[in-house]
């Protein structure tokens, strides 16, 4: 299986090469993946003593954010270098503090994986979530360098615990100990052998709790807010906009909407734009305006939307209407927020857990976002109640990140 493995990257490494500049983002991850060990070339030496940090995504890093900070500052004298595989993790967070170093994971070829380590020559590696690439856990093992997955999800379709996954699941034993989110990934590992495993809960609860400490003032968003009820639409993808779209359109003046899609794409803004029928106004453009004239906000930039969520008093969360993936709902939980969601929520633990606790709604039709919607801009007593019980849960699961650190600190003595 592994022979067949490196078959098929081997491949894949020459198809990015041919038809990569066919697509945008490929063609920003193959030049970015050309230069990483050059980059590291530059900027790492054989006499640092090297943490290595690797994000599949932004939403890994976001979610790992809270055990790097602590590492930051436990392990002064150490290097972080950080790794990304997809471009729009790379391209948010490659200045950010934590490492000095930030550069695009090479793919996962043997030769490659090799000469990756042979510069980096890290003392621990933490992979968040996933993301388990054969030749690099397998050379690390080699290595006997140390290495975590954090904030680990496991379901019981997985291959790594079906009979037909068995070359995958060897990957698992790579790691000195896995962290995950929920008990029964933990279960799910025991049931294959796998021992050395702690349930520490979701990172992200530490990072969105964080959120609370931070200067969240934007005054542009008082200004446009103008005192009245505000319901922020986060992440939205087309399969959202349709029903929100058409919701605002039937609403009263005496709310306001804000809008952040999750791709920033012209096209898709202008085509919102067209279709709301209320006074509307971008952040590219807000400078020119009376914001508290207009009825929705949208949000075409990125890097707001956590604070913009301290403004609101119900939150509509994107990515579950459709097949893209439900985004993330802990950082309007943190802010006391009822939270509003489409129908495919099941693989999201903390969308059941905050449903069934009801602080969040999940909704199928356009019938139903409207009386949800109603029923929370209406009756201000639910919404707070609702909203309250989302804050608590975020409460009641932090602390992740010093179970993590406990480990860790026993791998680099």
């Amino acid at each position: 299986m592994r022979l067949f493995y490196n078959i098929i990257i081997n491949l894949a490494s020459v198809s990015i090469r041919l038809f990569g500049g066919l697509n945008k983002k490929i063609k920003q991850g193959q030049k970015g993946r050309h230069e990483s060990i050059l980059i590291l070339k530059q900027t790492v030496h054989l006499s640092d003593k090297v943490i290595w940090l690797h994000c599949p995504s932004l939403g890994e890093y976001e979610q790992g954010l809270p055990v790097f900070q602590a590492l930051k500052k436990q392990y002064k004298n150490h290097k972080f270098v950080m790794t990304f595989f997809s471009p729009s993790g790379y391209e948010i967070r490659k200045n950010n503090p934590i490492a000095e170093v930030v550069v695009y994971l090479p793919l996962d070829q043997k030769a490659t994986v090799k000469s990756f380590l042979d510069v980096i020559h890290p003392e621990l590696v933490v992979f968040v979530k996933y993301d388990l690439w054969p030749n690099y856990l397998l050379e690390l093992k080699h290595r006997n360098i140390h290495t975590v997955l954090i904030s680990a999800l496991f379901r019981p379709s997985q291959p790594y615990f079906r009979v037909y996954g068995r070359w995958l699941k060897k990957l698992l034993f790579t790691f000195d100990h896995i962290f995950t989110q929920d008990t029964a990934s933990k279960t799910l590992l025991n049931s294959i052998g796998y021992s050395a495993v702690t349930v520490s809960g979701d990172t992200r609860f530490d990072r969105v709790g964080n959120q609370l400490k931070m200067d969240n003032t934007l005054d542009f968003i008082a200004e446009f807010k103008d005192h009245k009820t505000c319901v922020v639409a986060g992440s939205t993808w087309p399969e959202d906009e349709t029903l929100l779209i058409d919701y605002i359109n039937r609403s009263s003046e005496a709310t306001k909407f804000i809008i952040a899609p999750h791709n920033m794409d012209l096209n898709q803004i202008k085509s919102m734009i067209k279709r709301l029928k209320k006074p509307t106004v971008c952040y590219s453009n807000y400078a020119n305006e009376t914001l508290e004239d207009k009825s929705v906000f949208i949000v075409d930039t990125i890097g707001l939307l956590s604070k913009i969520y301290s403004y609101a008093d119900i939150a509509y969360i994107g990515g579950g209407m459709g097949a893209s993936g439900l985004h993330n709902t802990l950082e309007a939980a943190t802010f006391g927020l009822p939270i509003v969601i489409g129908k495919n929520y099941q693989k999201f633990p903390e969308a059941k857990a905050m449903l069934s606790k009801g602080g969040l709604f999940s909704i199928h039709t356009f019938e139903s976002l409207e009386s949800t919607l109603n029923m929370l801009i209406n009756d201000s007593q639910k919404r707070i109640e609702s909203g309250q019980k989302n804050k608590d849960y975020i409460k009641d699961n932090k602390g992740a990140s010093e179970l993590v650190m406990s480990e860790l600190k026993t791998l680099l003595k």
